[in-house]
């Protein structure tokens, strides 16, 4: 199963942006869903999960309140929509799943199918 992350680009400062994440056929079901994001010279990092069991999300601090994660269990897609970005949240955006769970983590082990990226610069 190879996910793909979609939907990245150039935006200026305040604006928004989707992001989707699915696989030809590939239906999620309970897995858990994680993205995360590696900006330039920094490490890779998780911003926004959710647990298949009790749909439960969780949200980095930085993207908290500004970014949230969605799912269409008729179209299998995963979405991130991000408003209000900011220059610091340029960076190459992953989608992952992980083991069924309740709850969810922003540990990259806990996942084992990743996404190609999909690059967010944030620029005026």
């Amino acid at each position: 199963v190879q996910l793909q992350a979609s939907g990245g680009g150039l935006v200026q400062p305040g604006g928004s942006l989707r992001l989707s994440c699915a696989a030809p056929g590939y239906p999620f079901g309970r897995d858990t869903i994680g993205w995360f994001r590696q900006a330039p010279g920094k490490e890779r990092e998780g911003i926004a999960c959710m647990s298949g069991i009790d749909r439960r999300r969780s949200y980095a601090d930085s993207v908290k309140g500004r970014f949230t994660l969605t799912k269409d269990n008729a179209i299998n897609t995963v979405f991130l929509q991000m408003d209000s970005l900011k220059d610091d949240d340029t960076a190459v955006y992953y989608c992952a799943t992980g083991k069924t769970r309740f709850g969810c983590t922003f540990v990259a082990g806990d996942y084992d199918k990743w996404g190609r990226g999909t690059l967010v610069t944030v620029s005026s």
